[in-house]
């Protein structure tokens, strides 16, 4: 009961709570706190976070049952937390997980989820991010479409290059294979949702621009391999964060907790899996820049 005493507002709140209410608005509630307006609607909006949160403890003390909501991708989604849900299942039987998906590029509030997958500059990393992994990026495609590239008459007629959107169409001409020309692009498949990017890849479709913390699994498993020996890492930093200034659920971190230990153990699988890309110590020196 204390645990559950904490989520709910304090007294100050609910005198902001009526002020509001008997005022019609935020603006005029300030006024007669002697408050700024955003203070007011903060101290509302965590006042409902606070009661949903109790709410969400009395239906979990009443049923066993406490719903997980995650923003993540449909690629992530996908191609990383699906291979794995009969474990993370094993590991929460009483965890009701639920999404809300992404297909194009990931971000937003995360006011209506526990936890969400975010990218985030350096510089940006709140107390309420966690992390991960940097952004790291590099070519792949499955083994058949790697082993037909060797061949003679596939290297003149050059590679079908995937995207997701015009905004990543050139991604090739980051990797020095294409800058310096011993690879070159015949066509461009364009897709609107990096999960279909993803399986375009599976199925020997082209080469596909990899961001390993989504195709990290298929690494592992060699159902994709690394086009070239060659990765980039980003000045961003992929994240798993919460809404700031809710307090995170007991429950929620430890989902938190297990799908990172997940990702850094297909890190390290991948890591062995190919040692020439470097990617446990890009990795590692990505995580300690940010520390």
């Amino acid at each position: 009961m204390p645990s559950l005493r904490r989520k709910l507002p304090s007294a100050n709140a609910l005198f902001v709570f009526e002020a509001a209410a008997r005022c019609g608005n935020f603006t005029r509630a300030a006024q007669e706190l002697y408050v700024s307006q955003p203070a007011v609607s903060r101290k509302i909006s965590e006042g409902l976070n606070g009661i949903e949160d109790a709410i969400r403890e009395i239906e979990s003390r009443a049923t066993g049952i406490e719903p997980v909501t995650l923003s993540i991708s449909t690629a992530f989604t996908t191609h990383w937390l699906m291979p794995r849900m009969s474990r993370l299942n094993q590991a929460f039987p009483s965890v009701d997980l639920r999404f809300q998906l992404i297909s194009g590029r990931i971000g937003g509030p995360l006011g209506d989820v526990d936890l969400g997958m975010r990218f985030v500059q350096e510089g940006e990393m709140r107390e309420n991010s966690v992390p991960v992994m940097p952004e790291v990026l590099l070519p792949v495609c499955n083994a058949r479409y790697q082993e037909l590239a060797r061949t003679d008459a596939r290297r003149a007629h050059g590679d079908m290059v995937i995207v997701m959107d015009d905004e990543e169409r050139g991604w090739h001409a980051r990797f020095a294979a294409f800058q310096k020309e011993t690879r070159h692009v015949a066509g461009v498949l364009s897709f609107n949702d990096y999960a279909i990017v993803v399986q375009a890849a599976l199925l020997g479709q082209g080469i596909a621009l990899g961001w390993v913390n989504v195709v990290m699994h298929w690494l592992a498993q060699r159902a994709l391999v690394p086009t070239e020996d060659e990765l980039l890492v980003t000045n961003r930093m992929c994240c798993l964060s919460w809404a700031p200034g809710r307090p995170l659920r007991p429950i929620v971190a430890e989902v938190r907790d297990w799908l990172i230990a997940e990702m850094h153990a297909d890190l390290d699988a991948v890591d062995t899996a190919y040692p020439a890309l470097g990617l446990g110590a890009a990795v590692k020196k990505g995580l300690a820049s940010w520390s």
